[in-house]
């Protein structure tokens, strides 16, 4: 048995939900969601989740509305960009029951995160944040006015 089934569904959908609330406020949700979608990928190929329909989006890019996947995980449901041959195969369910709520769930987002690395087998690259380039404008002639030195060196009364 591999070490992904080791892993129980309840403990998963709840380590998804986790990580697809704080990627909702984070202000660089990109690996949440990354993440989120790669680890319900293989749940589905495992067929331990599974394909309910599509939704309309509540967030349409661009002023085009477009839909989402709408994937049951345990108890939970989750929506993940769709496949081509989703839209063959699956009914669409038109807009977003507003009134559904998953379960709540008490995870940290740390020990969220461990349980979906651990399942898609996610390893940290190694690599250093970016240093951030300090602005320059080609219009922007830097001053020495305000670079004198205090207290100056001579005194101006001796003039």
């Amino acid at each position: 048995m591999s070490e992904n089934k080791t892993i129980p569904l309840s403990e998963l959908a709840q380590a998804i939900f986790t990580i697809n609330r704080h990627a909702k406020t984070a202000p660089e949700p990109q690996h949440l969601y990354y993440i989120k979608k790669e680890t319900i990928k293989r749940l589905l190929q495992e067929k331990r989740a599974k394909k309910v329909g599509l939704h309309f989006s509540n967030h349409p890019k661009f002023s085009n509305q477009h839909s989402t996947l709408l994937v049951k995980v345990d108890n939970y449901y989750f929506h993940i960009p769709p496949a081509k041959e989703d839209f063959k195969k699956l009914e669409h369910l038109g807009t977003l029951d507003q009134d559904f709520r998953n379960p709540q769930t008490k995870m940290s987002l740390s020990q969220a995160k461990k349980v979906v690395y651990r399942y898609i087998n996610w390893k940290p690259k190694s690599q250093q944040k970016p240093q951030k380039k300090k602005y320059t404008s080609a219009y922007f002639t830097p001053s020495s006015l305000g670079k004198m030195e205090w207290p100056p060196k001579k005194s101006y009364r001796n003039f």
